[in-house]
C-alpha cells in the first residue's frame, strides 16, 4: 500500500462543525472572514498590509531579536526576523502548548503545515514574503496537560508542584525524566540525537519557554521558523489599548454570544468571562474580576481602582494576560498575520470570535485545519494488504470494522435486508386487511411484525457471531493492526511522541513529512515510512 490520503470528511474523526466548515456550508459562513484557499490570500494580504503599522513591525522584530539573543539561530530564521520589518512580509502562524519534549505527534504536523504553506504562498505571490511562526503558549497555566509524553506505551512524566504561567517554570527534576527516558531509548545514532536534544533543552536552560524554544529551533530552525513568546513586555505594549478597552467596556463576552445562535446545533468550545484577562506574576495567573467598582485578582488580596489598573496597564502591560477569548486577538495585533493553522478544537473556538475582532477593529485571519497524519511502516502496510484492508477500513471504529470484514469474509451470503423488506410487505398487506376488521386484530398484526423482525435480527446476529468465530484469526489480526495504528482506539497523532518514529527513521521522518503534507488539500495523509 503506497502513501495515500483520506478526506477529513470521510475519516470519522472530525466534528460536525468542522465538516460543515470544510464544506463551506452556508450555515457557518458568517462565522469566518475568508475561507483559506490560495486565491483568497490576495485580499487578506492587502487588508492586513493596510492595517499593520511600521511601528508594530519594528517593535515585533526587535522583540524577537531579544528573545533569540542567547540562542544559536539559523540564517533562514535571522532573515525572516529582519523581513518582518518589511511592509510586504506577512506571517502564517500556529500555536501549541509547551508540552514536554513536544508532546504528541501533531506538534510536528502543525509546524510543517505552516512552513509548507509559506512556501506555497511565495510561489503564488512572489512579490510578498511569508514567515512561518510558532506561537508558544507560555502564559498558559494548565500544567497537567503538558507535563508528560508517551513513548512506546510508556508515560514519561514530570512530577512538579506548578502554578502560574508555564513558560516561567524552572526545570527542576527534569534530570530524573532524562535518566528514565535515556535508559529506555537505548543505543543508536538517532537515539543519541534524541538524548542530546532532551538534555540540552531541559537540563541546560532556565525555564520551560527557553527549553521549548531550543527544541523547536533545533528541529525546524533551518526552515526559517520564527518562535514567538507572547509573555513579553514590549509585545504587550502594543496590546495596551485593547487591554484597557476590555477592562472598561467588558464587551467581548457579548460579542462572543452573537455566535451562539448559529452554533446552537454544535458544541460550544469556550465560554467567555465578563473580563477576559488574567493578572500574572511568577507563580500566579488568576482572573481579573470587577466587584463594586473594584478590580480584584481572583483568589488573592490584590485589588485596584479603575485609575490604578489603567495606570498599571500603561506602565506594566506584562502583568496582564489574555485568556482563550482574547489570546487570538493579541496574536493578530502584534503579528502581520494572514492565517492561523490549528486543530479542530482550536478552529471551533476561533469560529466564536469573529464579532470580537469586528468590535476591536482588527482583521480576522483565515483559519486553516492543520494537516493530520497517520504514520505506518512498510511492514504494517504490507500486512494490511495481505489482510485485504484498505486505509478507509482502518479508519473505521473497531466494531464497524469487525462487522464489515465478517460479512466480506463470509462464504454464507444471506440477504437479511431482503427478508426484512419481504416481511414489511407481508405485514403491510395484513395491516390493510386489519383496517377492515377491528382494532384488536390490527394490534395483533403489529405485535407479530415486531416479533418477526426481532427474530430476524437475532438470527442475523447469531449468524455473524458464528462467522466471526469461523474467521476469528484473520479478524484478530485486523484488530491488532488497527490498534497499532490507532493506539487506545484513537488517533496516533494525539497519543504518540515523535521520538518513537525519529529513533527508527531519524531526519528521514521530518523530510518525508515535508514532502507529503499539503496544508490546503484538506486530506488526512497516510505516510508510509520505509
Amino acid at each position: 500500500m503506497p502513501s495515500d490520503c483520506i478526506s477529513y470528511q470521510d475519516s470519522g474523526y472530525f466534528s460536525k462543525l468542522m465538516i460543515d466548515y470544510l464544506n463551506e456550508d452556508k450555515n457557518v459562513q458568517s462565522l469566518y472572514h475568508r475561507f483559506p484557499n490560495l486565491e483568497n490570500f490576495e485580499a487578506q494580504i492587502l487588508e492586513k498590509q493596510a492595517d499593520f503599522t511600521p511601528n508594530n513591525r519594528n517593535i515585533l522584530s526587535q522583540a524577537l531579536a531579544n528573545q533569540y539573543a542567547n540562542f544559536e539561530i539559523s540564517e533562514a530564521t535571522k532573515v525572516n526576523i529582519e523581513l518582518l520589518k518589511n511592509p510586504n512580509a506577512f506571517t502564517i502562524t500556529t500555536g501549541h502548548q509547551l508540552n514536554l519534549f513536544t508532546g504528541p505527534l501533531y506538534f510536528l504536523y502543525k509546524i510543517i503545515s505552516v512552513i509548507n504553506l509559506t512556501k506555497e504562498l511565495k510561489s503564488k505571490y512572489p512579490t510578498f514574503d511569508f514567515v512561518p511562526v510558532y506561537w508558544m503558549a507560555t502564559e498558559d497555566h494548565d500544567f497537567d496537560e503538558i507535563h508528560y509524553f508517551n513513548y512506546e506505551d510508556k508515560k514519561f512524566q514530570w512530577h512538579k508542584e506548578a502554578s502560574g504561567p508555564v513558560g516561567r517554570l524552572d526545570l527542576e527534576d527534569l534530570d530524573k525524566v532524562f535518566e528514565a527516558f535515556s535508559a529506555h531509548l537505548g543505543l543508536g545514532e538517532n537515539a543519541k540525537q534524541l538524548k542530546t536534544w532532551f538534555e540540552k533543552a531541559y537540563l541546560k536552560h532556565l525555564n520551560l519557554a527557553d527549553a521549548t524554544r531550543y527544541l523547536a529551533n533545533e528541529i525546524f530552525g533551518s526552515y526559517g521558523l520564527v518562535i514567538v513568546d507572547g509573555d513579553d513586555k514590549n509585545l504587550k505594549s502594543l496590546f495596551t489599548p485593547y487591554i484597557s478597552k476590555e477592562l472598561i467596556e467588558q464587551q467581548s463576552h457579548n460579542e462572543v454570544a452573537k455566535s451562539y445562535e448559529i452554533l446552537k446545533d454544535y458544541l460550544i468550545q469556550v465560554n467567555p468571562r465578563e473580563i477576559n484577562l488574567f493578572y500574572i506574576e511568577n507563580g500566579l495567573r488568576e482572573r481579573i474580576v470587577l466587584e463594586n467598582d473594584v478590580y480584584k485578582v481572583n483568589h488573592t488580596n490584590i485589588s485596584f481602582s479603575i485609575e490604578e489598573i489603567l495606570s498599571l496597564v500603561e506602565t506594566n502591560p506584562e502583568k496582564f494576560s489574555p485568556n482563550v477569548i482574547l489570546r487570538p486577538l493579541y496574536q493578530e495585533v502584534i503579528l502581520p498575520n494572514l492565517c492561523y493553522i490549528g486543530g479542530g478544537g482550536e478552529l471551533a473556538y476561533w469560529l466564536e470570535l469573529k464579532e470580537v475582532f469586528n468590535y476591536f477593529k482588527v482583521p480576522f485571519p483565515m483559519i486553516l485545519l492543520r494537516n493530520s497524519v497517520l504514520l505506518a511502516c512498510e511492514k504494517q502496510a504490507n500486512k494490511a494488504d495481505k489482510l485485504g484492508l484498505n486505509w478507509k477500513d482502518l479508519f473505521l471504529k473497531k466494531d464497524v470494522l469487525i462487522h464489515n470484514k465478517t460479512v466480506a469474509l463470509s462464504e454464507n451470503h444471506f440477504d437479511f435486508e431482503q427478508q426484512r423488506n419481504f416481511l414489511h410487505k407481508q405485514f403491510n398487506d395484513l395491516k390493510t386487511l386489519a383496517l377492515k376488521t377491528d382494532k384488536s386484530f390490527e394490534n395483533a398484526v403489529l405485535a407479530q411484525e415486531k416479533k418477526q423482525l426481532k427474530g430476524l435480527d437475532n438470527l442475523e446476529k447469531r449468524l455473524l457471531k458464528a462467522e466471526r468465530k469461523l474467521h476469528e484469526d484473520a479478524l484478530n489480526r485486523m484488530v491488532d493492526l488497527q490498534l497499532e495504528l490507532f493506539p487506545k482506539g484513537s488517533l496516533q497523532e494525539r497519543n504518540v511522541n515523535f521520538a518513537q518514529f525519529y529513533k527508527a527513521y531519524g531526519n528521514e521522518l521530518i523530510e518525508k513529512l515535508f514532502e507529503e503534507l499539503h496544508p490546503l488539500n484538506q486530506e488526512f495523509t497516510i505516510v508510509i515510512l520505509q
